[in-house]
């Protein structure tokens, strides 16, 4: 294991990047970008620790879920989860994020850097109302960088190719992981039970 210690030995194994993959990236948020926003349920959200420590975590909802304010800013509701608010809390450290915005279908991905704000504004908040329930707070991204990016990593990984998908079976249940991981004496939860329990606070 030969380890690479500095920037200058990394570029020097992979070369220069193509000039077009430098100019597609923008430094707001266009009529494209835009536009694939509207389409996509479910980003991965990257924030950073006050420990430096990474951390990647799934956002999903219909289709526009994101708003784009205008073309340096998106507001992110926050739906109900586990309550341990680690990208929260990573946030008010550190306001550094990234976004990877997914399309089912699609082989291109959206990335989008910049700068990010937890807000309980109620204005912000009521407009992202879904029923009776309001998100407990967005976010609010500053955009400092928009690119799309190419969809080679999908089309090796075959993601939404049903055929190449593993059965549920290779692992066990959610539950039965989740009993070893929490060192649990009790019966494991089975999925129809946990997806049950998920349905009834999605919002």
């Amino acid at each position: 294991m030969a380890p690479i210690r500095s920037p200058e030995a990394l570029r020097a194994l992979y070369g220069a990047p193509s000039p077009r993959a430098l100019a597609k990236q923008l430094d707001h948020i266009d009529k494209h970008c835009r536009a694939f926003i509207a389409l996509s349920p479910f980003l991965v959200l990257a924030t950073e620790g006050p420990d430096g420590l990474g951390d990647a975590t799934p956002r999903g909802d219909h289709p526009g879920f994101v708003t784009v304010a205008d073309e340096r800013t998106l507001i992110i509701p926050d739906r109900p989860g586990n309550r341990r608010i680690d990208s929260l809390t990573n946030i008010v450290a550190r306001p550094t994020v990234g976004l990877l915005f997914l399309i089912p279908g699609f082989l291109e991905t959206l990335r989008v850097n910049g700068d990010a704000v937890v807000n309980d504004d109620l204005a912000l908040r009521e407009a992202h109302r879904v029923d009776d329930s309001l998100p407990a707070t967005v976010l609010v991204v500053t955009v400092r960088e928009a690119y799309l990016q190419c969809g080679k990593a999908l089309m090796r990984s075959d993601l939404w190719v049903p055929a190449s998908w593993p059965e549920r079976t290779l692992l066990p249940t959610m539950g039965e992981m989740l009993k070893d991981h929490t060192r649990s004496n009790n019966p494991p939860e089975s999925d129809a039970e946990m997806l049950e329990r998920y349905k009834a606070v999605l919002y």
